[in-house]
């Protein structure tokens, strides 16, 4: 019986070895699907798709026959506006399961961080000084919530959990609202959900209308001396304007764990200032089991002529 040909791709990042990280050496357990390095490959015409995390500008040039770019992480925006791809490649990404709860658990990390006083307590143990903070109910913080797909929604579950006070910006109504938790649709969503809050956390998707969103008129709603916590993407934050609004007192402070450049240059001035807590990008990721299966899973789909299951809209830019 003749054996089918295997299709093949082509692992792109220039920022880790995703075939170590993620175990994307399948090898005879998927014999029907071959995923190489770029100097594996021998033959760069019968490469299909790719599997990509940051691919650098001229990272798909030998590859005329690029059918499907597949992102190991949630966000796909470097892919779309990569200069390299064409309109009619399809975009996928992973859709990890753990990374909404992983996401959760570090926003309400943060927030309780902030609240709690834990940064003083920390100060007052090098001191040897027994400096109990001041306690208030959650409910008495207010905390906006910028986003509510998958890690949004579950970064509102955990918060409202937790008693806090939490208002959602999102582009439409949600079909399981959480009780007591203020949702807001439209184009005013975000400075009207945004107004007089204490804690502002972004996990927007990163579009053409979501740019430098974090900014001055945003900023300038917050209650006085408000947190930030950025974990959507880099360019969502206008850094001009958020300089500012930390010179100016209307944020105290913030956890930024996204950047315009990673990984943050070392003589980057946020590593220096005091107001900030930064963090590798590490909020959530995904599983390499995960990536795994789901890369094989793409690959197959593509292969057989099917829908991709994992696509994502161009339109929507997720």
């Amino acid at each position: 019986m003749a054996v089918a040909e295997p299709i093949y791709g082509v692992l792109l990042s220039d920022a880790m070895d995703l075939k170590s990280y993620y175990s994307l050496d399948f090898g005879d357990a998927a014999p029907d699907v071959r995923l190489l390095n770029p100097d594996e490959v021998t033959n760069p015409d019968l490469i299909r798709f790719a599997v990509c995390w940051l691919p650098g500008p001229a990272a798909f040039s030998p590859y005329p026959n690029i059918e499907m770019a597949m992102s190991v992480g949630a966000g796909v925006d470097a892919l779309l506006k990569h200069p390299g791809l064409n309109d009619d490649v399809a975009i996928c990404r992973v859709r990890d399961p753990n990374q909404a709860d992983l996401m959760a658990g570090y926003a309400v990390h943060e927030v309780v961080h902030v609240e709690r006083g834990f940064a003083s307590m920390q100060q007052s143990q090098a001191s040897a000084e027994w400096a109990p903070p001041a306690i208030r109910p959650p409910r008495d913080l207010k905390v906006a919530v910028l986003g509510h797909g998958s890690m949004g929604a579950s970064v509102v579950k955990a918060l409202a959990a937790c008693g806090f006070s939490v208002s959602v910006a999102c582009r439409r109504d949600p079909e399981d609202p959480v009780e007591g938790v203020r949702y807001f649709t439209g184009d005013g969503s975000v400075l009207q959900s945004v107004a007089g809050q204490d804690v502002v956390i972004n996990v927007l998707p990163l579009t053409a209308k979501t740019e430098n969103i974090l900014n001055a008129a945003l900023f300038s709603k917050l209650a006085k001396g408000a947190w930030l916590i950025q974990i959507g993407r880099g360019e969502h934050l206008d850094e001009d304007d958020f300089i500012t609004a930390l010179d100016r007192g209307q944020l105290s402070g913030a956890t930024l764990d996204v950047f315009r450049t990673e990984p943050l240059p070392s003589d980057h001035p946020f590593w220096a200032d005091p107001r900030l807590r930064i963090t590798p990008h590490i909020a959530s990721d995904t599983t390499p089991r995960i990536v795994a299966e789901q890369a094989l899973q793409s690959a197959r789909e593509l292969h057989a002529g099917k829908p991709l299951s994992l696509a994502v809209s161009r339109g929507q830019g997720y």
